[in-house]
């Protein structure tokens, strides 16, 4: 696929995933639909670093309730935020953006970052497609 054929998104999210190249590895996570990376809290400035640069907004269990509706959505589709998990995007009023959900586990030393594309104007062939390049663009 050349440059000028891609997505302002598809191009996001290449430019995402190179950022967590050599830091992070990927799976698929077929409960969410989202790549899931673990990684121990050691990596947890380097990761949150890159996820402010890339995806920009934040919420949390204090502000998830003034966030927009398709924010919401995600929110509740994730099981809904608890304390200390966050969730980021890019910008959620335009057509397609990129959310990540930051799940610090119980234990204390291990956090799980989950990131998908959000399409809100797609039939669902057309977001199967653009959710297979997704996963390649992560190595998936």
């Amino acid at each position: 696929m050349q440059d000028s054929n891609k997505s302002e998104l598809d191009k996001k999210c290449e430019e995402l995933s190179g950022a967590f190249k050599g830091v992070l590895s990927w799976k698929w996570d077929d409960r969410f639909e989202t790549v899931l990376a673990e990684f121990s809290t050691d990596k947890k400035n380097s990761v949150r670093e890159i996820l402010d640069r890339y995806l920009g907004m934040t919420w949390d269990s204090s502000n998830i309730s003034r966030a927009p509706k398709t924010i919401q959505k995600i929110n509740v589709h994730l099981g809904k935020l608890r304390s200390g998990q966050l969730l980021f995007s890019t910008d959620p009023e335009k057509d397609a953006y990129i959310f990540g959900a930051w799940w610090p586990w119980g234990d204390g030393k291990t956090i799980s970052i989950r990131i998908a594309p959000y399409y809100k104007k797609l039939s669902d062939s057309e977001n199967d497609g653009k959710i297979e390049y997704f996963k390649s663009s992560f190595g998936i």
